[in-house]
């Protein structure tokens, strides 16, 4: 049995089919007559108070705010690292995957917005469609294993991390609240706390991590969004020592990765994709939120990636991933449109539970989008393999 368990968390797909699970358990367990226990727990208050500094929030905000900064800090430490040493390093390597991001994020938001935009508070969900969910992508290519080029595998991966580094300028800029000064001078004192120490060659871990517990309070309390810290703490954290050192930002990617995959981002899905089916018909779907959304991850996401994919190829930018045809790559583009751990946060963001009438809506288009995306990307991809083999 232990072995079985081994042998699980070293496929590539591990974390995808972990999301899957927890996103399907929440799914049955709010439509059974354990419903009021699922939205009890995550209605449970947490506070944690310090003298006059308190933070009190329940627990689905505890997860969405906390421990999803973690998820940040990862996200950010791979953008580091690439673009220091990795795939991001060099601009030939970026034209593609950049072109195909950017066009990954325009056209869906341009079709939610079109589909929404005489509803000013739906169109506040515009950002939903424009994520890509890194690990349930790469999750389902691997499931073809060697039958795909590494080199397409590379191409999605560095696509989705331009994608996530666009979600979170979009939430820095779109998503944030009304803004506290004081605790925005204290996040800045923080950033330049770390930057110093960076910059005085601090490479033990600790000091960094106790000064970016302040800056996500300070974040937290300033109304920019909390999980934005954990972006900023990951650029200030080395890469490099003067030394023969374990590099400190490889040393805590190397320690996060296993808790996020396994741990964080399933716990994240279980508290998000708990969408009430009660009352749901055909014309739920097509509700402009949901129907935007779905539409958005599936349409908009292909027509942007492998759009501006192929303009980019034929214009002599760039060229296609070695040993990959056209197949494979609109296959890619359509498993783009699985949106699911990101846009669900974003959705988080534009209908907050509780103060919006769009709230829950949004998840079942992300729940329908991410999952014709998953299933027809698969298909393609699978399809555009066999035959380049067969060849």
């Amino acid at each position: 049995m232990r072995s079985l368990f081994a042998r699980f968390f070293q496929l590539e797909a591990a974390s995808g089919l972990l999301l899957i699970a927890a996103a399907v358990l929440a799914l049955i367990i709010n439509n059974s007559p354990l419903s009021y226990l699922y939205n009890g727990l995550l209605e449970v208050p947490v506070a944690v108070q310090v003298g006059a500094l308190e933070i009190a929030k329940p627990l689905l905000l505890w997860i969405n705010d906390g421990l999803m900064a973690l998820f940040f800090l990862l996200i950010g430490l791979e953008v580091k690292r690439e673009v220091v040493d990795g795939h991001l390093s060099k601009p030939s390597q970026v034209i593609l995957p950049a072109t195909a991001a950017i066009g990954g994020m325009l056209v869906p938001a341009l079709i939610y917005w079109f589909i929404n935009h005489d509803n000013p508070a739906a169109v506040a969900g515009w950002a939903i469609p424009t994520a890509t969910d890194i690990a349930f992508a790469l999750g389902v290519l691997a499931l073809l294993g060697k039958r795909v080029p590494v080199s397409l595998k590379l191409f999605l991966m560095t696509l989705a991390i331009i994608d996530d580094l666009g979600a979170i300028i979009i939430i820095a800029l779109f998503y944030s609240g009304t803004l506290s000064s004081l605790s925005l001078m204290l996040a800045g004192a923080c950033l330049i706390a770390l930057l110093a120490m960076n910059r005085l060659g601090v490479i033990k871990l600790g000091p960094y991590l106790v000064i970016g517990l302040i800056l996500w309070v300070c974040v937290l309390k300033s109304g920019v969004h909390a999980t934005l810290a954990g972006v900023a703490l990951a650029l200030c954290i080395p890469l490099r020592t003067k030394h023969a050192e374990t590099s400190p930002l490889l040393s805590l990617e190397h320690a996060l990765q296993p808790w996020v995959a396994y741990a964080i981002l399933p716990l994240f899905a279980f508290a998000n994709a708990g969408v009430s089916l009660a009352g749901v018909t055909l014309e739920s779907f097509i509700h402009p939120v949901p129907m935007g959304i779905a539409l958005g991850l599936l349409a908009g996401k292909t027509v942007g990636v492998f759009g501006l994919t192929w303009i980019a190829v034929k214009l002599r930018l760039a060229a296609l991933p070695a040993e990959a045809n056209w197949g494979q790559v609109l296959g890619v583009a359509i498993l783009c449109g699985i949106g699911f751990t990101m846009s669900l946060f974003v959705g988080s963001l534009a209908f907050v539970p509780g103060s919006s009438d769009y709230a829950g809506m949004d998840r079942m288009g992300i729940l329908t989008g991410s999952f014709f995306a998953a299933v027809v990307g698969y298909l393609i991809t699978a399809m555009a393999s066999r035959k380049a083999a067969a060849r």
